[in-house]
């Protein structure tokens, strides 16, 4: 993939207060719209919108920018990629809705995405395999969607990274481990991982693995026991970042869990964040 190059950028003296440095670092979390400014309020470093029902919506058969969306400020990171009615791992699904839907929405996403920005493609109910389809057709059709999805990324200055999910929300990919080796089974290049700790912790995947596949690594999703912010439960946090690092994996690190209180939670999480760091 050829990415325009770039060159680093601090925007936090921009009259926009939720503006962050290009590339991404440190650490932040992923948010609709609307918590965008209690992000940064909290000492985020980014944030990572969310895309279906946040960045786009859908208009009659279509998909458009919501109208509410700030596109002022560029951003390095989304989540969130399709909806739920598209069965990206149905070949008796019509592949033409997928295509389409990646022609509208791709270059919606590039309007307001900074030079290289990843697209975290975890999508798990779009990409379960529904009951009574052969697993061997539906891995097949699910690596072409893969493959034309970064094509779509590519084609406007960004990069797919695929997502292992744990099993109670897709019954396709759980693990690193599985997914890199689906990535290969298929000849996938171009197409780095998440390391989600949620996930992690959930299929009981060794750190060791975080660490051996780190330079498969393009993107890192972290929480704490119970998806609570972290510094709220006593999973690894430590170890897994650790585990990052010393594998080679050198980039930001963005809070996704469940907040009851989110402006106080999400600082004294990230304070616990850099205090391990």
């Amino acid at each position: 993939m050829t990415i325009p190059p770039t060159t680093e950028r601090n925007h936090t003296s921009d009259t926009n207060p939720t503006a962050q440095r290009h590339p991404l670092t440190g650490y932040g979390v992923i948010v609709p719209s609307e918590r965008i400014p209690g992000a940064f309020a909290s000492g985020a470093d980014y944030a990572e919108p969310t895309i279906v029902g946040n960045l786009v919506v859908a208009d009659g058969a279509g998909w458009t920018r919501h109208p509410d969306y700030d596109a002022s400020v560029r951003r390095g990171s989304f989540a969130i990629l399709f909806p739920g009615d598209l069965s990206l791992a149905d070949p008796g699904f019509p592949a033409e809705r997928v295509t389409a839907y990646l022609d509208a929405v791709m270059p919606i996403i590039g309007s307001v995405s900074e030079p290289g920005a990843k697209i975290v493609f975890g999508s798990g109910t779009a990409r379960t395999i529904p009951a009574g389809v052969d697993v061997t057709a539906a891995r097949a059709r699910f690596a072409q969607v893969v493959v034309e999805t970064r094509d779509a990324a590519e084609r406007n200055g960004m990069q797919i990274v695929l997502e292992p999910l744990n099993r109670d929300e897709t019954n396709l990919l759980n693990s690193l481990e599985e997914t890199v080796a689906f990535l290969d089974e298929f000849g996938i290049d171009r197409v780095p991982v998440v390391a989600d700790l949620f996930h992690i912790m959930l299929e009981e995947e060794p750190l060791a693995v975080v660490q051996a596949l780190g330079d498969r690594i393009g993107h890192a999703h972290i929480a704490d026991a119970g998806r609570r912010p972290p510094g709220q439960g006593d999973w690894p946090l430590t170890e897994f970042i650790t585990a990052l690092r010393d594998g080679g994996y050198d980039g930001p690190i963005t809070v996704e869990c469940l907040f009851e209180d989110f402006e106080p939670e999400l600082e004294a999480a990230l304070a616990h964040l850099r205090q391990l760091a």
